[in-house]
C-alpha cells in the first residue's frame, strides 16, 4: 500500500513538473494547451511525447550559431548593411518601396540587407534545376558550399558527386553540409567516398539513439548551394531523382521551384552556411574576403532587389513567419501561396481571413495528396474557416506539388524551403529569398495559374457537406495539428 502511495505521489510531482515546464518553455497558447491536455488525459504517454518532441530547445542551445567575426568587425559590418540598405531602398524599384516595411522588418530583425545589382532566374522542377547546378559546379574557381535537407545515392546525386570529387582533384574547395535525418542514406557510403577525395563533409545535428526523438525534431531543411561567393542557389528542390520528370521510370510528377541567384544577395547566404558549418563542424572559420562580394561590385542589367529571410531554433524570432505576416498584411489586390503542407497558425490563418474578407483575392495551392495522412488532415482542417472567408483553395492533381511560394500583387515573390506550418516556422532551420521585383514576380505568378490548369478548386458548399466521419477525422487530426 506504502508502494501505491509513493508512485501516486511521485506521479503527481512528475506531472506538475511537466505542466509547469509545458507552461514556462512553450511558445504559443494553443500549443501550449495541446501539451498539457496530452500529459493530463494520456498518462505517461502525454510526458513521454512531451519530453520526445515538445521541449522548446531555442532556450537550451542545441544550435551554436559561432561568430563569424569579432565585435569590431561586427558592429562595423552591421552599420554598413544598414546604411546600404537604405539607401538602396530610397533608389530601388515601386516593388521594394511600397513594401519598405518588410524591407526594415528583416533588416532590424537579422540584419539581412537589401541588396540590388542581383541576377535572379527561376527554375521550374528539378530538370530546369539540375542543369544549371551542373553547370556552375563546373564552371567553380574557387570553393564550393553545399548545404541540403535530402541528398540522395541515386542518379543524380551520384552524377553531382562525381562532379564534385572532380573539381576537388582540381583544387576547389568544396564544403558539404547534409542533415543527418533526412540524408540517411548517404551518411555511411556516400559521404565517406566524399571524404575520401579531401571534401569536407559534416552531418548537421548528428542523430544519435538516445535521442532519437528530440534530435528528428530539429531539422535542418534549407537547400543552399553557393560557388565562390557568387552565384546562389535556393528553394524547395532537395538532390534526389523524385525532382526530374523526364526520367522514363518516373511514377509520380513531382511540382517544385527553385532560385539561382547571381549577385550580392549571395552573401547573405553565406553568411547562414558558414555559421551551420562552424556549428556542425566545430569549426571557427571566419568570413574571409574570397567567400564573398562587396555590395556594388555586380552591375547586372536586371538589377533585382533580393533580401533572404532566414530562421531557426537559434533564432530571436520566427522571423520567416513575421516576413510572410508583413506581406500579407501588404498586398493591395492579390495573394497567391503554394505550398505542401499548410498547417499555418492562429497569426497566419488570421491573416489570411482578414486578407479575403478585406476584398484581396486570395488562392492557396495545395496537393490533392500528401505524403502524410496526418498531416493531409490536419491541413483539411483549416479549409472549411478559410473558404467562408473568401479564400480560394485547389487542390493539384497532376502530381505532387512541393513548391513554397508567394506571390503578391504583381510586386514582390517569395521562393524558398519554409512550408505553411509550425515545423518550418519554430522548428526547422528554413531560409527564404524575397524578390522585390514585377517582371520575377509576373513570371511566378504566371507558372502559379499554369499550375491551376492541373488543379481541381473546392467548392465551399460542397465541401461544407462532406461526410461527418471526414470531418470528425480531420478535426482529430487539427489538435494533433499544434504539434505536429
Amino acid at each position: 500500500m506504502n508502494w501505491i502511495l509513493i508512485l501516486e505521489t511521485l506521479y503527481i510531482i512528475l506531472v506538475s513538473f511537466t505542466c509547469l515546464r509545458i507552461i514556462y518553455d512553450t511558445r504559443g497558447t494553443t500549443k501550449t494547451l495541446a501539451y498539457l491536455l496530452a500529459v493530463v488525459f494520456l498518462p505517461i504517454i502525454g510526458v513521454i511525447v512531451y519530453f520526445s518532441i515538445g521541449i522548446n530547445y531555442r532556450k537550451h542551445k542545441i544550435y551554436a550559431n559561432k561568430s563569424l567575426l569579432d565585435l569590431e568587425q561586427k558592429e562595423k559590418l552591421q552599420k554598413e548593411i544598414i546604411q546600404h540598405s537604405k539607401n538602396v531602398l530610397k533608389n530601388g524599384n515601386e516593388s521594394a518601396q511600397s513594401h519598405s516595411e518588410l524591407v526594415q522588418l528583416l533588416l532590424k530583425d537579422t540584419t539581412s540587407p537589401l541588396t540590388k545589382n542581383n541576377k535572379v532566374k527561376l527554375l521550374i522542377n528539378g530538370e530546369k534545376k539540375f542543369p544549371e547546378v551542373i553547370k556552375a559546379i563546373e564552371e567553380a574557381k574557387e570553393h564550393i558550399h553545399i548545404e541540403y535537407y535530402i541528398y540522395r545515392d541515386d542518379v543524380i546525386g551520384n552524377t553531382i558527386e562525381r562532379l564534385l570529387i572532380k573539381k576537388a582533384k582540381e583544387g576547389i574547395k568544396i564544403r558539404f553540409i547534409y542533415d543527418d535525418y533526412g540524408s540517411s542514406e548517404i551518411r555511411k557510403e556516400l559521404s565517406t567516398r566524399l571524404r575520401d577525395a579531401n571534401i569536407e563533409a559534416y552531418p548537421f545535428y548528428k542523430i544519435k539513439l538516445i535521442a532519437f526523438a528530440n534530435r528528428i525534431n530539429y531539422r535542418n531543411h534549407r537547400k543552399i548551394i553557393i560557388i565562390d561567393g557568387k552565384i546562389g542557389f535556393i528553394g524547395g528542390i532537395n538532390i534526389s531523382d523524385n525532382y526530374v520528370n523526364n526520367s522514363e521510370n518516373k511514377k509520380l510528377y513531382w511540382r517544385d521551384t527553385h532560385l539561382k541567384i547571381e549577385g550580392p544577395a549571395i552573401n547573405y547566404l553565406q553568411y547562414i552556411f558558414l555559421s551551420d558549418w562552424n556549428s556542425c563542424s566545430n569549426q571557427n572559420l571566419l568570413l574571409q574576403k574570397d567567400m564573398y562580394v562587396s555590395f556594388d561590385s555586380f552591375t547586372h542589367k536586371e538589377n533585382k532587389l533580393v533580401q533572404i529571410a532566414a530562421s531557426g531554433p537559434d533564432s530571436n524570432s520566427p522571423t520567416i513567419l513575421y516576413s510572410l505576416l508583413q506581406a500579407i498584411y501588404l498586398a493591395k489586390e492579390e495573394i497567391l501561396i503554394t505550398t505542401p503542407y499548410f498547417i499555418p497558425g492562429e497569426s497566419l490563418l488570421d491573416a489570411l481571413n482578414i486578407a479575403a474578407m478585406s476584398g484581396l483575392t486570395v488562392k492557396l495551392l495545395v496537393p490533392y495528396k500528401s505524403d502524410s495522412l496526418l498531416v493531409n488532415a490536419a491541413s483539411r482542417s483549416y479549409y472549411r474557416e478559410i473558404l467562408n472567408a473568401g479564400v480560394e483553395i485547389y487542390r493539384y492533381k497532376k502530381g505532387f506539388v512541393h513548391a513554397k511560394t508567394i506571390v503578391t500583387d504583381n510586386k514582390i515573390a517569395i521562393v524558398g524551403t519554409a512550408n505553411m506550418d509550425t515545423r518550418s516556422f519554430e522548428l526547422n532551420f528554413e531560409v527564404n529569398a524575397i524578390i522585390y521585383d514585377k517582371e520575377i514576380a509576373t513570371e511566378l505568378s504566371n507558372a502559379f495559374y499554369e499550375d491551376l490548369k492541373d488543379a481541381e478548386k473546392i467548392n465551399k458548399n460542397d465541401w461544407k457537406n462532406r461526410p461527418w466521419y471526414e470531418i470528425l477525422t480531420d478535426k482529430v487530426a487539427k489538435l494533433l495539428s499544434p504539434m505536429l
